[in-house]
């Protein structure tokens, strides 16, 4: 068993997820609930589930599946190759920005933060100029060190989207946040507060992952001359290959998925009771090795294809295409704008972050 710390709810034991199968079968076990409105549902994210309005992936079906339901056209393949040029825009004039910059420079700064928080922007209807601000907002809501400064970002964030919302349903565009208010909201099939639960997850998961995801990818490549040449052979042909991979291998959801059980249940072995609290660790079971022979390599050569960074079964992340789409053109532009890129930073590990739930840098310094 593992302790979740206090934060926003009390300390308290948990057991703790860590083969495989049983991982996978957790995500999909409807026994376990998601539900952080439950008595004495654990905590990860320090912000008081009773003083919000929720997000769907925090939460179990039907609710769940009504709200997500909202949003499954958003992500579709379809409507993601048609993001393509958009994003190979926004690459492209970001990399302009960066041959101008003095060396060494923060490339986490100039590309693999701004990328993915201007994608999900455009996508949302939220203004280019206002990314900045939800950058820092979703830093603080998810760091581990103040629950009460981690609360109040939340706070703010979520009332910009309640007034923005509000004008998107007078004033709607072609954006996923005036389609929910003008097809949802003034209608009457949902709430002020569940658009803007939905608004927020998609601003928050859309580009908290894929930025750390794709310095990440960077990192790994600057590291290892031996992998950067095998992934950028014959015109990046591997870098679909890689992005699958590295996700297995860096796991960046740490121990963010946590559920209660909701009646006593066996798992591995183990007997949990009613009420008991878990911690599915995806990192851990991405690095099965009865699974993934060699966890702490990255292989090629591997089926990485059944990785579980995604998550699995209800709440398995929609906005995976896009992501995907995302990490494939940036790595192909970035070493192809920049082939003589390389890590300004005589130690690797330095670049890391702590006290978040979310594994990624606090800055990718390069120069070229």
């Amino acid at each position: 068993m593992v302790r979740i710390p206090a934060g926003a709810a009390q300390s308290r034991r948990a057991w703790l997820v860590t083969k495989y199968a049983e991982v996978r079968r957790a995500l999909m076990d409807p026994r376990l609930s998601a539900d952080e409105s439950l008595p004495g549902a654990p905590v990860r994210i320090q912000v008081d589930p009773s003083q919000k309005p929720g997000s769907f992936l925090r939460m179990d079906d039907p609710e769940h599946a009504r709200l997500r339901g909202l949003i499954a056209t958003e992500f579709t393949a379809r409507r993601v190759r048609r993001l393509r040029p958009t994003i190979q825009k926004l690459i492209d004039d970001l990399l302009d920005d960066l041959a101008g910059k003095p060396r060494p420079t923060d490339l986490q700064d100039v590309f693999s933060r701004k990328l993915p928080t201007l994608v999900i922007a455009r996508l949302l209807g939220v203004p280019d100029e206002d990314s900045p601000y939800f950058v820092e907002k979703t830093r603080v809501t998810i760091s581990q060190g103040d629950p009460e400064r981690s609360y109040a970002a939340y706070t703010e964030m979520s009332e910009y989207l309640g007034v923005l919302a509000e004008r998107k349903r007078h004033a709607p565009r072609d954006d996923m946040m005036s389609r929910l208010a003008v097809d949802h909201l003034a209608t009457g099939h949902i709430t002020l507060d569940e658009l803007v639960g939905i608004a927020r997850l998609v601003l928050v998961a859309g580009h908290e992952t894929t930025t750390n995801q794709i310095a990440l990818n960077i990192l790994s490549l600057l590291t290892d001359d031996a992998l950067r040449a095998e992934v950028l052979a014959d015109d990046g042909a591997l870098i679909p290959q890689y992005v699958e991979e590295a996700m297995r291998y860096w796991s960046i959801s740490q121990d963010a998925i946590v559920r209660q059980a909701l009646e006593d249940m066996e798992m591995g072995g183990v007997v949990m009771k009613k009420g008991d609290a878990v911690v599915i660790s995806i990192p851990a079971g991405n690095h099965d090795p009865s699974v993934f022979p060699h966890p702490d390599r990255i292989d090629l050569n591997r089926d990485s294809g059944k990785h579980l960074q995604w998550g699995n079964g209800p709440h398995y992340c929609q906005g995976a295409p896009l992501a995907r789409l995302e990490m494939d053109l940036a790595l192909r532009t970035l070493f192809r704008r920049f082939p003589t890129l390389r890590l300004a930073a005589d130690d690797p590990d330095s670049v890391f972050r702590t006290g978040t739930v979310f594994h990624g840098v606090r800055h990718l310094p390069v120069t070229w």
